[in-house]
């Protein structure tokens, strides 16, 4: 697979969160992480972030959008339950890719929306875990842009399926 992606959040809610979302990033293969809106101290990141992201993948934190640069041809993908979004396995997932999601207390901001290339939903009844969301985006991001190959002995027959 070719291109990179980023995973962040804005306004963050809860410090363990940021933790799970960072861990997750990283566990997908995340070029990078970042955090908007109010500053997540370094020092709590480090005490939530188990598998030492800072170490492996850089971490940004920004005060606000306006202050994050996006490479040229790098889309901004937000991830929020809202009725204008498209659903995820309807997405075709950009090879540049900066997805962010909002807090679990609160919605991604109108300005953060009205920047967004795209904004997609996981077609659940309501809101997930921002580190469990992250990890369902990021292996439908696998999957659709090929990461791991085809599924064998699986199709529109189910071939291969033994009950």
């Amino acid at each position: 697979m070719r291109g990179y992606f980023g995973v962040g959040i804005e306004n963050l809610s809860k410090a363990h969160n940021a933790g799970a979302l960072y861990r997750t990033a990283h566990a997908f293969g995340a070029d990078f992480v970042f955090a908007f809106g109010e500053r997540l101290p370094t020092r709590l990141l480090q005490q939530v972030d188990t598998s030492k992201v800072g170490r492996h993948v850089p971490f940004y934190c920004y005060s606000g959008l306006e202050e994050m640069v996006l490479p040229n041809g790098c889309a901004l993908v937000g991830v929020e339950l809202c009725a204008h979004a498209r659903e995820l396995p309807e997405f075709e997932h950009p090879s540049r890719a900066v997805y962010v999601f909002g807090p679990e207390r609160g919605d991604l901001s109108s300005d953060v929306l009205d920047h967004c290339h795209s904004v997609i939903k996981i077609p659940t009844r309501f809101c997930l875990n921002v580190g469990i969301a992250c990890a369902v985006v990021m292996y439908d991001r696998g999957l659709s842009l090929g990461s791991w190959g085809a599924r064998k002995g699986f199709g529109a027959s189910n071939k291969g399926y033994k009950t």
